[in-house]
């Protein structure tokens, strides 16, 4: 299916931000509730496990809690294996690192896709409005609030005025510092912001208040996002919007490579676990897509993970997984309990070196007013798309082995597989506890924001 040209006319005032059945659905359990798409497990090997594997268990309890850093990058794609050197800094830290080559956002746009991974759930699942830069209420449980709790200093820095209205993305943090300068344009991201965003985080990471003790601290570089600015520090790829883009992913990988130099080099370094991906990826032209938000098709889902833990040996996990498992392993690394509300499940046994599986996953974007439903699951090698939701929707069927692109749609060629994944995506989601949003709006696709704002009495 190509992009409705529509989107295309409104796409530059939409992308930033960051659906969804419009009927009411029941609202999120507080009991543990493992999404089904962390529950097809079928033993596929991700690389194989060395003999070391026990004792990197050892290991993990030696080196005891961890400090951690989260380092997102805004509309970041997959850049191994690419034919430019655009993150040399990042290539630099993969070759010490974990790294997870067949990661996905949960979604395709910041708005969905920051919640899922401070949370562990799905933004489904979340109270959260109706909106396309939506809010979410103090009712969900971020990880940061959980962490707090337990005394843990928590630090977030951001360079885009979207995360300081009123979101509550600030759940939990005891600093939440904004890049300066910087004004709200809900359009696009005009602002150069990787030198303030890096020297502003050494300023806060050389505060003994702040890492005194242990600490989780959080930034995300807005840089690689539209408007694409050319920088003369960065190589000059072109003038294309992919050239331009290429540029400015170098310039905010220079500014990471700083940050990090500088890092290596704090007395915190070495019980300190560095964290980078991003919260979707960015579409040139594939699909008739510009930018990002709206499908679910690879170029805008598939991310980089990359997981430096101390004593933790550099290997690459080819095993699928999304950013649900960020919040789990987070916890896991600083030494704390999942919390019941996960849906993801913890990475650190693959950082440890145990054996990676195959697994069906679950992307989805929920309805909100700008954006109707898009649903997905992939696998092994297939991925089913459903567009839409109702009586209305519609599918795609590709075979991501043969055709990564996403270029032939099996859906006619295949019903006997067709068949089989539209099963396998309606018991994948109907086992996900997903909730109406708020706000009185009408949801694009059909159906209103009438949802609650947090549990009511009887679910407490």
């Amino acid at each position: 299916m190509n992009l409705d040209r529509s989107l295309l006319v409104a796409l530059p005032f939409l992308t930033f931000g960051c659906g969804q059945d419009p009927a009411p659905a029941p609202a999120p359990t507080p009991a543990p509730q493992k999404a089904a798409a962390h529950a097809t497990e079928r033993g596929v090997s991700a690389d194989t496990p060395t003999k070391a594997a026990e004792a990197k268990v050892d290991k993990k309890r030696e080196r005891g809690p961890l400090n951690v850093i989260l380092l997102t990058v805004d509309a970041l794609r997959p850049f191994d294996g690419y034919s430019r050197d655009i993150a040399p800094n990042l290539s630099k830290l993969e070759k010490d690192s974990v790294v997870f080559d067949n990661h996905r956002a949960t979604t395709s746009f910041t708005a969905q896709s920051v919640p899922a991974m401070l949370t562990g759930r799905y933004a489904s699942t979340l109270y959260r409005s109706g909106y396309f830069f939506a809010g979410y209420t103090d009712a969900n449980e971020f990880l940061p609030e959980a962490l707090q709790a337990k005394g843990i200093r928590t630090i977030g820095l951001q360079s885009h005025m979207y995360f300081n209205r009123g979101k509550g993305l600030d759940q939990g943090f005891d600093v939440w510092d904004m890049v300066k300068g910087i004004t709200y344009d809900e359009k696009t991201d005009k602002f150069v912001t990787s030198e303030k965003t890096t020297s502003t985080l050494i300023e806060l990471l050389s505060d003994a208040k702040n890492v005194g003790g242990q600490f989780f601290a959080w930034t995300h570089y807005t840089d690689p996002h539209h408007d694409y600015i050319k920088h003369a520090e960065a190589p000059d790829y072109g003038n294309s919007p992919r050239d331009v883009y290429d540029n400015e992913v170098h310039f905010t990988d220079m500014w990471i490579g700083k940050f990090l130099t500088w890092a290596e080099k704090q007395p915190w370094w070495d019980k300190t676990a560095v964290i980078v991906s991003s919260d979707h990826g960015e579409a040139f032209g594939e699909h008739g897509l510009m930018q990002h938000a709206h499908e679910l098709y690879e170029e805008v889902v598939r991310v980089p993970l990359i997981v430096h833990v101390p004593g933790a040996k550099p290997r690459r996990v080819k095993a699928p997984h999304t950013h649900l498992d960020l919040a789990p392993t987070i916890a896991e690394l600083m030494g704390q309990p999942a919390l019941p509300s996960f849906e993801g499940e913890s990475l650190v046994p693959e950082i440890d070196g145990a054996q990676g599986k195959d697994k069906l996953i679950a992307l989805e974007l929920a309805a909100d007013n700008i954006q109707e439903q898009r649903r997905a699951i992939i696998d092994g090698d297939y991925k089913l798309i459903r567009f839409g939701s109702g009586k209305g929707y519609r599918h795609k069927l590709f075979n991501l082995k043969d055709d990564p692109a996403e270029k032939q749609d099996l859906s006619k060629q295949d019903p006997d597989k067709l068949e089989e994944m539209i099963g396998k995506l309606d018991a994948t989601f109907a086992k996900i506890p997903s909730v109406t949003p708020f706000g009185g709006m009408k949801l694009k696709g059909g159906g209103t924001a009438n949802g609650p704002m947090k549990p009511s009495v009887a679910q407490l």
